[in-house]
């Protein structure tokens, strides 16, 4: 139960981060801290909860009666413990950074798993098999020299401690039978017999603390991991949220916005003033890197503006809740994500309420009307990802999704791409047609997406250098003439 509580709170905790918070610790390390730290941190818990209380009890009530037999012997353990105790903690002082050390390159290593896993076919195309061997073989390597380093530690201390308190053992024979044998003192053979059955008792209860104490600077280090997650407040929250509405349509407005990710020296987006009615189709264009994907995130608050203001719906988004603002925006990612179930379940995202109907209709939408041709239809089986269609496929189906949701404001990034002209053209005919009223943006790399638009922004280095209808653009905007040239698109729509 703990171990499960713990996982939880922590995912749940995940889940409200932001696109930033996810950055800040990498998915890798998020992994190793609910998987392998809670397992160290649990492992410790089960065996404080059985020993805690019984080896300190053991070792005081030992100590009384030690005393009550023979106080000036019992000096000897009374004197040695806390030597063991400044000696124990200098080991957990050591320890602990180098336990820290060994749970990044665990981190490390579950990324390189990570990035194989998916990257696979990648893998085998380029036939790289032994070098990502060799990779993991070297992330592999540093967690098992920086694990040894922190468990020598470790595993040295035990056994000094066993021979300290041997020792211990011998001097209490040594003066207890020193005392019979001279006279010199109280002590009987029976008290010594009774005061070595004490010691034992004594040793037994100093090795139990030694095992807990290796748990606790094993799971301090995970602990501390496992504290910063649940400690970190996620970027974007309703915090400023004025309204319990919804936006009231689709109009968007950047005004002097700047953005920059945490790790980038400067802006990626910088003072940009944009004016998008309620209802417009809106081409964006533009080379990689020229901040398209991230133009389109802001909006419905994926990642928060460094500076100025974006209003939807007449009102600045920070004014919405967070599910509000998003219920009202309906993103296709460049990246095609679905998850392990049937088309069924993955439609539903959009609208869990929706009917076999609504369904199929939608799929039409998106041209993914291929499901009707399937021998299970809306019940077939996806598997991990989407792993039983192809690239695709899977794009209209993740429009399909998006089209369901029935948004204000509706953002295709390059989610065509993988579908001929066609196809593009039949789904963007569909969208305008089915979807009237609704706010469109589309990221494209073909002209041919795009040239029909209400209008086209022309994206450079996170500036917008053109805008306007195609022919217009084409005529006045450099940039845009040398992509429609590259792709023998002429002026004229």
């Amino acid at each position: 139960g703990f171990a499960k509580n713990l996982r939880a709170s922590m995912f749940e905790k995940i889940q409200h981060f932001s696109f930033g918070n996810v950055d800040k610790f990498s998915t890798g390390s998020l992994v190793t801290r609910m998987t392998t730290d809670v397992t160290f941190i649990r492992n410790a818990y089960t065996t404080m909860i059985r020993i805690a209380f019984r080896a300190p009890l053991m070792f005081a009530m030992s100590i009384a009666v030690a005393i009550d037999i023979n106080w000036k012997i019992a000096l000897i353990f009374i004197a040695v413990v806390p030597i063991l105790a400044v000696a124990m903690v200098a080991a957990a002082l050591i320890a602990f950074p180098l336990f820290r050390k060994m749970f990044k390159r665990f981190d490390k290593m579950n990324t390189v798993v990570q990035e194989n896993l998916i990257g696979i076919r990648v893998v085998k195309a380029f036939v790289k098999e032994d070098h990502e061997t060799q990779k993991f073989r070297d992330a592999a390597e540093g967690v098992r020299k920086t694990q040894v380093s922190a468990e020598k530690l470790l595993a040295y201390g035990q056994p000094a401690m066993q021979l300290v308190m041997f020792l211990c053992l011998v001097a209490v024979v040594w003066f207890g039978g020193r005392q019979i044998i001279l006279g010199t003192g109280t002590m009987t053979m029976g008290d010594l017999a009774s005061f070595i059955t004490y010691v034992n008792q004594i040793l037994m209860s100093l090795l139990m603390v030694a095992m807990i104490f290796v748990n606790v600077v094993l799971s301090s280090a995970s602990a501390a991991r496992v504290s910063e997650v649940l400690k970190e407040k996620p970027e974007i929250t309703d915090e400023s949220a004025t309204t319990d509405e919804q936006p009231k349509d689709g109009s968007i407005e950047f005004a002097d916005v700047s953005f920059g990710y945490q790790k980038s020296e400067k802006p990626v987006i910088e003072g940009m003033n944009l004016s998008i009615a309620s209802g417009e189709t809106v081409g964006i264009v533009g080379g990689t890197g020229s901040a398209k994907s991230t133009l389109v995130q802001l909006i419905p608050r994926l990642y928060d503006v460094s500076a100025g203001e974006i209003r939807v719906g007449g009102l600045p988004v920070k004014n919405y809740t967070i599910k509000n603002l998003r219920s009202a925006v309906s993103m296709v990612l460049q990246k095609n994500v679905l998850f392990s179930g049937t088309i069924r379940d993955n439609l539903k995202w959009g609208d869990e309420n929706a009917t076999d109907e609504e369904l199929i209709a939608a799929c039409r939408t998106a041209a993914a009307d291929f499901v009707e041709s399937f021998p299970e239809g809306l019940d077939t089986d996806l598997g991990q990802g989407g792993v039983n269609l192809s690239g695709g496929q899977k794009q209209r189906l993740c429009i399909a999704r998006a089209v369901l949701k029935k948004p204000k404001i509706m953002i295709l990034d390059d989610s065509t791409s993988a579908v001929d002209s066609a196809t593009d053209r039949h789904i963007r005919s569909e969208l305008k047609d089915k979807l009237q009223g609704m706010t469109v943006l589309i990221i494209a790399q073909r002209i041919s997406s795009v040239k029909d638009a209400d209008k086209i922004l022309v994206l450079h280095d996170g500036k917008i250098i053109g805008e306007g209808a195609h022919s217009d653009l084409y005529r006045t905007c450099s940039e845009y003439r040398n992509i429609c040239d590259l792709q023998n698109v002429g002026e004229v729509v």
